[in-house]
């Protein structure tokens, strides 16, 4: 096996490439869906502040919305979408993610029909359902690449483009679904006659349906330029048979593989959690609904603007934490930016107002690197065989965000402040905090 060049000697440099020249083209193609799937995941954020208007629902009945994609969807399939790698190839599990991602999307059409939240809530698992197995066959296909020396780099640089997808969608959430929305609150809504909220939700849900049909459109039309594209590596794709028990095993019995399941799972929960309800808290703390705007900007729009500059931190802060890691150890990297993590979340929940909006922004700086280094962290020294099952057992930790957004929509209603919620992402940077400094060394192959 060969040696983890990055691991040995952090501070000098690699001389293994990150993107092998003859891939460079196929590499192109695939981390092009990175952007895609962020910006899924990132116009679901979105549909938490518009489905909180439309139909007047609480904060956790909202982040039911989260636990349809990140228990039922990325939760279920991850392991399924392994077996069907394994069996065909990855080029075939990309292209049937992201056959149920577009699908997912056109499906919203007959949910506006019926004006249902549940029928909404069956496209979002069809979708989600899409995105984990596309998300199961990118992540490993990445690192296996490329030099073992450079995977975890070579993981986070792909990523760098999910949230350029992230930006895009919250910009089209922003001008094409919160902008739409009617800006009659709560209580003028419940005393509107029958009719006339019918009204306004339908013209509402128009806009979530339209825009999310449009893009499963031009997802159809990425599919078939994916199918019709002859020169995608085989990368130890199919041959024998997935041998599921004994790579269970040996996956259970390796520590830092473990605690990398745990700290993603904590990790994502975290993300998801911050995202969901930035909306909701620069809409408080900077006291938008009372702001008079021209042109009849809703709260919801004029608040997304915070989302989208956090979004833009994160992808600039993943291009230089990418750099970053040629100097400094990946786990320590992620140890230190964790700690900065919790110090902004004490600003969020304790200070509150322009500061606290700001440190909100802050925190997605820190998280920018902690998706890729945990997932490239947990992985090192396995065989392609074991990697497989471990890439799907960190595409199920991302069900975290079902549990982390639930238990904080839980503490905002329960408090009656969106403000103390934010304690629950920042007990999970603790957890990953430890990750970083001690739990990802435990195991290690003698060479890592």
């Amino acid at each position: 096996m060969e040696k983890n060049s990055s691991q040995q000697n952090p501070g000098g440099h690699e001389h293994a490439p990150l993107i092998p020249k003859n891939i460079i083209w196929p590499f192109i193609l695939l981390t092009s869906l990175f952007a895609w799937w962020g910006l899924a995941n990132n116009m679901t954020d979105t549909l938490l502040a518009a489905f909180k208007r439309i139909m007047s629902m609480s904060d956790s009945t909202t982040a039911t919305i989260q636990v349809v994609c990140y228990l039922f969807g990325y939760g279920c399939l991850a392991i399924p979408a392994a077996i069907y790698i394994k069996r065909f190839s990855y080029k075939s599990g990309v292209l049937l993610g992201l056959g149920m991602y577009s699908v997912g999307a056109i499906l919203f059409f007959p949910a506006a029909q019926l004006a249902n939240f549940y029928c909404y809530l069956g496209a979002i698992w069809i979708l989600f359902s899409g995105l984990s197995i596309l998300e199961t066959a990118a992540n490993p296909y990445i690192i296996s690449m490329g030099p073992e020396e450079t995977a975890t780099r070579r993981l986070n640089f792909a990523q760098s483009f999910n949230p350029m997808g992230s930006i895009l969608g919250v910009i089209i959430s922003q001008n094409f679904i919160l902008s739409r929305l009617n800006t009659a609150s709560a209580e003028e809504r419940a005393a509107m006659s029958a009719e006339q909220l019918q009204a306004i939700k339908a013209t509402e849900l128009n806009a979530v349906s339209t825009t999310y049909v449009t893009i499963g459109i031009i997802l159809a039309v990425t599919w078939l330029l994916i199918a019709l594209n002859k020169k995608m590596p085989k990368t130890h794709e199919t041959g024998g048979p997935l041998n599921l028990g004994a790579s269970f095993l040996r996956l259970l019995h390796n520590r830092h593989y473990v605690w990398g399941v745990l700290a993603q799972f904590f990790y994502v929960g975290a993300q998801i959690g911050i995202w969901s309800y930035t909306i909701r808290y620069a809409m408080q703390e900077m006291k938008l609904e009372d702001v008079v705007v021209a042109g009849g900007k809703t709260a919801e729009e004029m608040a997304a603007t915070y989302y989208i500059a956090s979004l833009i931190l994160f992808t600039a802060s993943r291009f230089v934490c990418t750099w970053l890691m040629r100097y400094i150890k990946p786990g320590n990297l992620l140890a230190a930016l964790s700690v900065l993590a919790i110090v902004l979340s004490l600003l969020v929940m304790l200070v509150g107002g322009a500061v606290g909006t700001y440190a909100l922004v802050g925190i997605s700086g820190c998280m920018s690197l902690m998706f890729p280094t945990i997932f490239g962290l947990s992985v090192r020294g396995m065989t392609p065989e074991d990697t497989k099952l471990a890439g799907s057992g960190q595409i199920m930790a991302i069900a975290g965000a079902a549990l982390v957004t639930q238990l904080q929509g839980a503490v905002s209603d329960w408090t009656n402040s969106i403000n103390m919620a934010y304690a629950v992402p920042m007990l999970c940077f603790v957890f990953i905090a430890y990750y970083g400094a001690v739990a990802c060394k435990k195991d290690l192959p003698a060479q890592q």
